[in-house]
C-alpha cells in the first residue's frame, strides 16, 4: 500500500481531534476510491473531457464538501 501525505489547516485537525471516533485515514482512503471509481465511469462513457474537467474543478468539489445535506458521505 502506498503512503499519500497531506497538509490541513490546524483549525480542521484540530477539530479533527475531537472526533477520534473517525478512523480519518480510511475516511479518506474511502473518499479517493469513490471519486476516483466515478471518474473512471465517466471516462468510460463517451464525454469524458468536459465531465471530467467540471468533476475536478475546485469549486464542484468544494461544493460537495460542504453540503451537510448530501447523505452520500455518511457512508464514506
Amino acid at each position: 500500500m502506498t503512503n499519500v501525505t497531506l497538509s490541513i489547516e490546524d483549525s480542521v485537525y484540530r477539530r479533527m481531534r475531537k472526533h477520534s471516533e473517525i478512523k480519518w485515514s480510511e475516511f479518506v482512503r474511502k473518499a479517493i476510491k469513490q471519486r476516483v471509481d466515478e471518474l473512471d465511469e465517466l471516462g468510460r462513457s463517451g464525454a469524458k473531457e468536459s465531465i471530467l474537467t467540471m468533476l475536478a474543478s475546485e469549486e464542484v468539489l468544494k461544493k460537495e464538501w460542504d453540503n451537510k445535506a448530501d447523505e452520500r458521505w455518511n457512508d464514506v
